[in-house]
């Protein structure tokens, strides 16, 4: 089976291509959604272009989508895209940061996505899960969301247990203040996570948004990411910005 991965560069999407390669299918491409907008119903907007990186660690081609971030159109351009009618390359020029270093063994897709079915990082939002079945059952492929509905703490704990490398690069609800921007996922945060969830009521796995991740290392992974970043935090909402980001070389 050819499968694309809808990846975000976070926690969610990098256990969903773990998983499809685990299945032993043909992982065809990573495909990222970039937003310029401040928001999305969809899909993750900070730090997703380090999903290119993933994508070379993975030695899979990386299509990169541009979009507003409006409801009426970004399900629109992801499809356009598997598609094959947009400019991926001025999608990448845009949605990749210019203070970025750009890796010179990263692969671009062009051109029309010829797959069986999109596997996806989706959780327990019914929003989401919906729209993308939809668009895939019109262009006649499968939806495959492997984390649907997986209790919480088993997630987290599972990522750590893989060997997945994750940090916080968001923080927007109370209980999550600037000391976890640009904190790895462990075992022992992962119990003050666990505490700070109950006291304060958020979701534990960050599914109301309540946090963002990156992955820069995981099972699927052949080399790890490393990068920099600087935290600003202000009103109990806060962000890690990366400044740099590379391939560690094994």
């Amino acid at each position: 089976m050819r499968v694309a991965i809808l990846c975000s560069g976070g926690k969610d999407s990098a256990y969903a291509a773990w998983w499809a390669m685990m299945q032993g299918w043909d992982t065809v491409a990573i495909i990222t959604m970039g937003i310029k907008g401040n928001d999305s119903m969809m899909f993750q907007i900070p730090g997703t272009f380090i999903s290119a990186f993933q994508s070379v660690c993975m030695n899979v081609p990386w299509l990169p989508v541009e979009s507003s971030g409006k409801e009426d159109f970004e399900m629109l351009d992801l499809k356009n895209a598997i598609l094959g009618k947009r400019d991926n390359l001025s999608a990448y020029n845009s949605i990749w940061p210019k203070h970025i270093k750009k890796n010179q063994n990263l692969d671009l897709f062009i051109g029309k996505l010829k797959i069986d079915a999109l596997v996806t990082g989706a959780l327990r939002s019914d929003y989401q899960k919906t729209r993308i079945e939809r668009m895939c059952e019109s262009l006649g492929i499968i939806s495959f969301s492997p984390l649907w509905h997986k209790d919480p703490l088993e997630h987290m704990k599972s990522l750590i247990e893989l060997g997945f490398e994750i940090k916080f690069i968001s923080v927007s609800c109370e209980g999550l203040d600037k000391e976890w921007l640009g904190t790895s996922l462990t075992k022992d945060n992962l119990l003050k996570l666990l505490s700070l969830s109950k006291q304060f009521r958020f979701n534990l796995d960050g599914e109301g948004g309540e946090f963002e991740t990156i992955t820069l290392a995981g099972p699927h992974m052949r080399n790890k990411i490393s990068c920099s970043g600087k935290v600003f935090f202000k009103s109990g909402r806060g962000s890690w910005e990366i400044e740099e980001a590379d391939i560690a070389q094994c």
